[in-house]
């Protein structure tokens, strides 16, 4: 089936057809009365397709492109097509969920409600934007074009955090924008280290050159902490509890089942894996994803908002993803049998993380279908996700069999010990959502519009059956031998029975106040010690600058009543007014960036 499309020809239309749209919409946005035909239309909403298409129709090959910044390389082969498959898939359904969900808002902005139809129009803009940098750091080959992809995608992203305009999803859009500026400095200070060493524009050449550099381990570092803030790896995950619960349901499901792989994406391109071994590294990376694993489900517990709780779930599972590549930098010769489990189990946790945030919105508004078929559509991806059934139990079994082929069963372990909190997890979101239902049907609140009930039933199907619909690199396992379930099941069985547990308590008087009391642990955990530490940080310093400023007597006056009204408002980036942030932010963030990574590379 595959090879009727020619693949650099099919790279093209993916990735210029979205940023057409994209630009198509930036000029409609300058014409009077766009706001009174605004509109998901169907021609919105195929920005994915062409993508989706290839992945099916082109056969593998190679796109060079002379005038592309410093010459482009886009490439389609195995591992390529699986990730692309799966994130055109989860955007086209989104969009088309998006469709249903902001179908009030689209009637408000018609209606003459202007501050609607302005968040709408950014987000008609920034909705296709984001995805051409998704796609296009998928398919780069060359390090340019991954590092527009990337950084596109980061910056364009904001707009889908802060879509609300609420006091929440502003904060929320300052602490993405920060971590995500943080990562990416650091991350381009690797990267001009690594391609400056070894004087090449490719991506195959930076991993020989890391590989190679007898500096390798500190490049290499550089390059799994500044794309470990994508990633969502313990203490630079911050941003997810944060953005999830404030962006609406459908930017919820691409920003945590596709957008936050590609840090994923990243390491696979950017590290040596299974050409060196980085043993301290590989070490710190270990302990890193099985930290976040289990502190993430600990914390995600207390939640009360669903997609709270889902962020956290999705943070969790990022650190056993993290613990993956820990291996393949500890052990390389165990990376070829682990590559292909990581492929499977990344586009199972998108799509099935994907399909779970979009069953938040279906709950918030119930759709007209029976109540059994309704909750067991929610019960599917969350079994998947506790890898008790479909595509998360084949996943499972894929890297625990990898992982014992080559002496790391305790790792294994560890990571099915990991899997009994997801299963807690899941069923506490599960718990949240019921109690929103139940609200709903109370409140008889509108159901959920058609295009949100199809995109989430389809989301659900092909969640569940992905091993058996999408092209995945040669070597993925089948479902698993009767003999091996017993190993696999536990997990979810240990989990299920401490949600039990926990339900029991709930209904005792001092279990209930225990829960209470714990529920009012904030989202976003170390955000607020961060954010104290910072602003305390900047007291100190405007402080001494004032002092200093008083010393010499130049300009005391004015100066001190700039540093009175900044330390006032708390942190320097607070103090931004939010339509500045919108219009500056993006290009100050990119500079700070860039001069940050230059420095680093001359150091």
């Amino acid at each position: 089936m595959m090879g009727w499309i020619p693949a650099s020809a099919g790279l093209a239309v993916a990735i210029a057809w979205p940023l057409a749209i994209a630009l198509g919409q930036m000029g409609l946005a300058w014409r009077q009365g766009t706001i009174r035909r605004l509109s998901l239309s169907p021609l919105w909403l195929s920005a994915p397709l062409p993508a989706l298409l290839i992945v099916f129709l082109a056969s593998s090959g190679t796109l060079e492109i002379e005038g592309w910044l410093l010459g482009g390389e886009w490439v389609l082969d195995g591992w390529r097509r699986a990730l692309l498959g799966f994130t055109a898939l989860l955007w086209f359904l989104s969009g088309l969920y998006a469709r249903g969900y902001l179908a009030e808002e689209i009637d408000n902005a018609k209606g003459g409600d202007l501050a609607s139809g302005r968040r709408l129009l950014v987000l008609l803009v920034c909705w296709p934007l984001t995805l051409t940098g998704n796609l296009l750091l998928i398919v780069a080959e060359d390090i340019a074009s991954f590092y527009t992809g990337f950084t596109l995608m980061s910056f364009a992203a904001y707009a889908l955090v802060v879509h609300d305009g609420t006091r929440e999803s502003r904060h929320a859009g300052r602490a993405y924008l920060l971590m995500a500026v943080l990562g990416e400095a650091v991350f381009l200070g690797g990267i001009l280290w690594a391609a400056g060493e070894a004087q090449t524009l490719t991506l195959t050449g930076l991993r020989e050159a890391v590989a190679a550099s007898p500096r390798g381990a500190t490049i290499a570092t550089l390059l799994w902490l500044g794309l470990g803030v994508k990633a969502g790896v313990v203490l630079v995950h911050v941003w997810l509890p944060l953005a999830h619960p404030v962006a609406p349901t459908p930017a919820s499901a691409v920003l945590s089942g596709a957008m936050i792989k590609a840090g994923m994406i990243g390491w696979w391109q950017t590290l040596p894996l299974g050409d060196v071994t980085f043993e301290s590294l590989g070490k710190a990376v270990l302990i890193a994803g099985l930290a976040g694993a289990y502190l993430a489900a600990l914390y995600g517990v207390t939640q009360r908002h669903p997609k709270a709780v889902l962020a956290y779930s999705s943070i969790s599972q990022m650190g056993m993803l993290t613990t993956l590549f820990g291996v393949g930098l500890y052990k390389p010769e165990a990376w070829p049998a682990l590559a292909p489990a990581v492929i499977l189990f990344a586009v199972h946790h998108g799509l099935t993380k994907g399909a779970l945030f979009l069953g938040v919105g279906i709950t918030e508004h119930p759709p007209r279908l029976p109540s059994w078929l309704v909750w067991g559509l929610l019960v599917l991806p969350a079994l998947s996700l506790s890898g008790a059934l479909a595509s998360g139990l084949v996943s499972k079994y894929a890297f625990k069999s990898a992982l014992s082929e080559h002496d790391a069963s305790l790792i294994a372990h560890a990571l099915s010990g990991a899997a009994v909190g997801t299963t807690i997890l899941v069923a506490r979101a599960l718990w949240r959502q019921n109690i929103s239902w139940r609200q709903a049907r109370q409140d008889d609140v509108a159901p959920a519009p058609g295009p949100m009930t199809l995109a989430w039933v389809a989301c659900v199907v092909l969640a569940a059956s992905v091993p058996w619909w999408l092209p995945l690199p040669e070597g993925q396992p089948k479902l698993p031998p009767v003999k091996e379930l017993k190993s696999l099941l536990w997990p979810f069985a240990v989990g299920m029975l401490l949600a039990l547990v926990a339900w029991a308590l709930s209904r005792q008087r001092k279990g209930a106040e225990l829960i209470e009391r714990l529920e009012r642990l904030p989202a976003g955990d170390l955000w607020w010690p961060y954010a104290i530490m910072g602003t305390t940080i900047q007291r100190i310093v405007l402080s001494a600058v004032d002092a200093l400023t008083r010393v010499y007597k130049t300009g005391s006056t004015g100066l001190s009543r700039g540093v009175s009204h900044t330390t006032d408002r708390g942190l320097v980036f607070q103090s931004w007014g939010d339509e500045r942030l919108m219009r500056w932010a993006p290009l100050i963030m990119l500079g700070v960036a860039v001069g940050l990574g230059v420095a680093l590379y001359l150091w």
